[in-house]
């Protein structure tokens, strides 16, 4: 064979190549389009437009005008806005300890007591109701005259309470509803992270004589670190969000003691018009969001496992 049939050979193989990498492109191209222009559309565009409007006094019925960082000194000196975000925090922090504690007791035991699929799916069915119709239900069956709750407490002799009336219990009460519909969800998200332990850690556990509480503190919990550091970003992230509970059954009341962030950036945008305000608000939220993310995932070491 002469030197110009190889050198042939190799050039047309190289055009051949680049020809199905080309085709790979525009495969790959034709997925990831229709996905890059939704982000795009329903997320980038929004985040852009929003960081643009928080420097604005736009109230979406005129013409905005460009006023520096205006909106952002406002909000300092807001005492609904710290008010708010108090409300949030005390929100975030009860919703989180009830419903990490109680889904991690859920996972480990759907873990170690049962193999039902049928059992273990019942555990996410309050998750597959809609948070409007939870709040309406809960709305109905803690309330103050004719919520069956009150009803068994005054049969019992005890004081009615004001689940959604009282500054002291509304919160509280608002954070325990919600942990009720997502625990079965967070229980999961668990659940998967203990079946990835192997089963040859528990055997040399138990070859070395350790309790079933020891084995929890020592073996299970360390081993989870990575899951529960992206289950509590997650729910962290979605705790901030809640809106949805307050605007059923408080709506902010009684003396702002459920105005939480995001109902108040609500009121601000969709009530008041103060768009450009409220938008000042939301990039203020946002930047609080991000730094509890980044804290969380250094604080747990997400990105590193024990199994390693």
């Amino acid at each position: 064979m002469s030197a110009d049939t190889v050198s042939g050979k190799i050039a047309s193989g190289r055009a051949a190549g680049q020809r199905g990498r080309y085709g790979d492109l525009r495969i790959a191209l034709a997925f990831l389009i229709p996905s890059a222009t939704g982000f795009v559309v329903f997320y980038l565009w929004p985040t852009l437009r929003g960081f643009y409007l928080s420097l604005t006094d736009s109230t979406l019925l005129g013409e905005a005008s460009f006023i520096g960082f205006d909106n952002f000194e406002r909000l300092a000196n807001d005492p609904l806005f710290w008010n708010s975000l108090r409300v949030t925090m005390l929100y975030v922090v009860i919703n989180i300890g009830v419903q990490t504690v109680v889904a991690l007791g859920m996972a480990v035991l759907l873990h170690r007591l049962t193999t039902s699929v049928a059992i273990r799916g019942l555990v996410l069915l309050p998750y597959l109701v809609a948070n409007v119709i939870v709040a309406l239900v809960w709305f109905w069956v803690l309330d103050y005259q004719l919520g069956i709750v009150n009803q068994l407490i005054d049969w019992l002799g005890l004081g009615r309470i004001p689940f959604f009336g009282s500054e002291n219990w509304a919160i509280p009460t608002i954070a325990l509803i919600n942990v009720w519909r997502h625990m079965g969800y967070t229980a999961l998200l668990i659940f998967a992270g203990l079946q990835m332990i192997p089963k040859y850690v528990y055997e040399a556990s138990a070859i070395d004589g350790a309790s079933e509480w020891r084995t929890f503190w020592s073996v299970t919990l360390p081993l989870l670190r990575p899951i529960m550091a992206l289950v509590l970003v997650l729910t962290v992230i979605g705790s901030f969000q809640i809106f949805d509970t307050v605007a059923v059954t408080t709506s902010g009341g009684p003396v702002n003691a459920t105005r939480v962030i995001y109902f108040y950036i609500f009121e601000l945008a969709f009530e008041r018009f103060d768009f450009g305000y409220a938008a000042a608000m939301s990039v203020v939220l946002f930047l609080i969001l991000g730094g509890v993310a980044i804290a969380q995932l250094k604080m747990l070491r997400a990105g590193e496992s024990d199994l390693s």
